[in-house]
C-alpha cells in the first residue's frame, strides 16, 4: 500500500521521482496522474498545484533525464564529440526507455533537451559546418538515436517475450525463398545486427563518414 507523503512534505522534485518509477515500472502507456497520487498518498489536485497538466510533468520528467546527459567531452575533435553525444543519448535511453517516448511525443518542448541540441550544435558550427549543414546535421543524428535506440528498445522488449519470439521464428520460417530469396538468405546475419553497440556504431560511423566528406 502506498505511503502517504507526510504533510508540507510535497514538492515537485519528489512528483517527479515518483512518476518517473511508476513510468519506468508500469510503461508510459499505462501511467497517470490518479495512479502517481495514490503512490504518493496525496489527492490527484495536490499535483496541479506543482504541474499544469500530464503534458508539463512529462516535460519535467524529460528534463531531468536529459540534465543527466555529460557535457560535450572539450579538447577532443568533433568526430568524437559527435560521437560522445549520439552514445550518451542512447545509453540514457536504453537506462531509461520511457525517455525515447518521452522525445517523440513532445520533441520541441524542454529546457534541457535545447541544451543537448546547443552542445551538439556548437561543435558542428564551430568546426566549420555551415549555418543549414550544421542544423541539418543535428536533426539527422538526433532522429537517428531517437529512431535506432527506439527500435533497439521494442527489440529487447520482444526477446524478452516468449510468445513474441515464437512469432517472430514462426514468421521467418514461414518466408519463401522463391519470393524473399535475400531475405531468407541473409536471415543470420539480419538476426545479428538488430540492435547493440557494434550496431549503433556502425549506423553513426557511417553518418560521420558523410560528414567529413560534407565538411
Amino acid at each position: 500500500m502506498p505511503t502517504r507523503t507526510p504533510r508540507n512534505t510535497l514538492n515537485s522534485e519528489l512528483i517527479i521521482t515518483k512518476a518517473l518509477e511508476l513510468m519506468e515500472g508500469r510503461g508510459l502507456d499505462s501511467f497517470s496522474l490518479r495512479a502517481l497520487a495514490g503512490e504518493l498518498g496525496v489527492g490527484p489536485m495536490a499535483i496541479y498545484t506543482y504541474f499544469r497538466n500530464k503534458d508539463d510533468l512529462y516535460d519535467a520528467v524529460r528534463d531531468h533525464l536529459m540534465g543527466l546527459l555529460p557535457a560535450v567531452p572539450a579538447g577532443a575533435d568533433w568526430p568524437d564529440q559527435v560521437r560522445a553525444v549520439c552514445r550518451g543519448l542512447r545509453r540514457l535511453m536504453l537506462q531509461h526507455p520511457c525517455l525515447a517516448q518521452l522525445l517523440a511525443s513532445r520533441p520541441l518542448s524542454g529546457h534541457e533537451t535545447a541544451r543537448v541540441a546547443e552542445g551538439l550544435l556548437g561543435v558542428l558550427h564551430s568546426s566549420g559546418f555551415g549555418r543549414e549543414i550544421a542544423a541539418r546535421t543535428h536533426t539527422t543524428l538526433f532522429t537517428y538515436v531517437l529512431g535506432a535506440t527506439s527500435w533497439e528498445i521494442q527489440m529487447a522488449t520482444e526477446q524478452r517475450d516468449p510468445e513474441g519470439l515464437r512469432r517472430l521464428r514462426t514468421t521467418m520460417e514461414s518466408l519463401s525463398a522463391t519470393e524473399f530469396p535475400t531475405v531468407v538468405d541473409l536471415a543470420p546475419e539480419l538476426a545479428r545486427t538488430t540492435s547493440g553497440d557494434e550496431q549503433f556504431d556502425y549506423g553513426l560511423d557511417l553518418l560521420i563518414s558523410g560528414l567529413r566528406t560534407t565538411l
